[in-house]
C-alpha cells in the first residue's frame, strides 16, 4: 500500500502554523491537532507515527489527509462533513414545509396534529423516499420547525382538591416495602 501524504510546500506549513495558533486562540483545539497533523505529514512523516504523536487512532489520520488535499483549509474546519447527500432536493423539502404549514386536517387527515411518523408516511408516499420518524425530527429542525410535546396537566383541575389527593390517596396507592422473613 502506498503510503499518504498532504500536499503542500514550506509556505503552505507556515499559513497552517498560523492556522494552528488562530484554532487554539479560539479554542478549537481540535481543529488545532488536525491541522498539527496535516503538518507533521508534509513533514515526511507516516500516518501511523503521525496517530502516536498526536494519541488519535490511525483511521483518522487518512480522513483529515485525504480532506485537506480535497478541500484544503475548509476540510479541516470543525462542522465540515462531506457526509451523504440528502434524498430529497430543495423542492421537495419546501414542498414538504408547505404541507406541514397548511396542517394535517388540509392534507386530509383526521387528526389535528402532526407526528414524525405520519410526517415520514407522508415523504413516502409523496416522494417515494423512506425515512424514519427520528429522522424526519432532525429535517424538520433543519428547515425551522421545532417539537412540540403535548403536556399533561389537568386544565380545570382545583388546586386544593389536588394537593389533598398528593398528600393522602397517592401516599396509599404507593407498593409498599414487603416484610423481610427471618
Amino acid at each position: 500500500m502506498t503510503p499518504l501524504f498532504a500536499h503542500g510546500n514550506y509556505k503552505t506549513i507556515q499559513s497552517l502554523l498560523q492556522l494552528k495558533k488562530d484554532a487554539r486562540r479560539e479554542k478549537a483545539f481540535n481543529v488545532a491537532n488536525r491541522v498539527h497533523g496535516i503538518i507533521l505529514s508534509m513533514e515526511g512523516h507516516t500516518t501511523s507515527e503521525i496517530a502516536d504523536t498526536l494519541k488519535v487512532s490511525r483511521t483518522t489520520v487518512p480522513l483529515w489527509i485525504n480532506n485537506w488535499n480535497k478541500y484544503k483549509k475548509e476540510g479541516l474546519l470543525e462542522g465540515f462533513r462531506s457526509g451523504r447527500k440528502s434524498k430529497l432536493d430543495v423542492l421537495q423539502i419546501e414542498s414538504i414545509s408547505d404541507i406541514i404549514e397548511s396542517g394535517p386536517v388540509a392534507y386530509g387527515l383526521n387528526t389535528g396534529v402532526w407526528t414524525s411518523k405520519i410526517i415520514s408516511s407522508i415523504i413516502n408516499d409523496e416522494f417515494g423516499v423512506q425515512y424514519h420518524p427520528g429522522h424526519v425530527r432532525k429535517l424538520l429542525k433543519k428547515i425551522g420547525f421545532s417539537v412540540q410535546r403535548p403536556s399533561y396537566k389537568l386544565a380545570n383541575a382545583d388546586p386544593k382538591e389536588k394537593n389533598r389527593w398528593i398528600r393522602y390517596d397517592y401516599p396509599t396507592l404507593k407498593k409498599t416495602q414487603k416484610q423481610k422473613k427471618v
